[in-house]
């Protein structure tokens, strides 16, 4: 475990960064969209309905996009995890849990051995 102040290193901080990209990546590309059709508009080359409409189309063709590749990268990281032998933290304060249970059975055996030996 790492000491205090150190930084913990996971596999979360990487898909953390990227995932965070692509949030970045995204509202750009949604400002930049925007501002163009905005700029159409003003110049009279569509209507503000018809780019109200596209706007509508290209999120709700990129929302399913989105979802599709929330699971494709979790199986990607189930399987890398799996293949590391990465242990879930569910699992290790599941044994965590498990040790201090018995650590606290055996304290108690101890004990009993010792007033009862005196």
């Amino acid at each position: 475990m790492p000491q205090s102040g150190e930084k913990q290193m996971t596999m979360e901080n990487p898909l953390k960064n990227f995932l965070y990209a692509g949030i970045g990546l995204a509202s750009y590309t949604s400002e930049k969209l925007t501002d163009s059709l905005d700029e159409l508009v003003q110049k009279g080359k569509i209507s503000d309905t018809e780019a109200r409409k596209l706007v509508d189309d290209v999120f709700e063709n990129l929302n399913g996009k989105k979802e599709d590749f929330d699971d494709k990268l979790g199986k990607v990281v189930k399987n890398v995890a799996e293949k590391l032998n990465y242990v879930k933290r569910d699992d290790y304060e599941n044994l965590l849990k498990r040790v201090k249970d018995l650590e606290a059975v055996i304290a108690k055996s101890k004990s009993k051995k010792t007033t009862s030996s005196k």
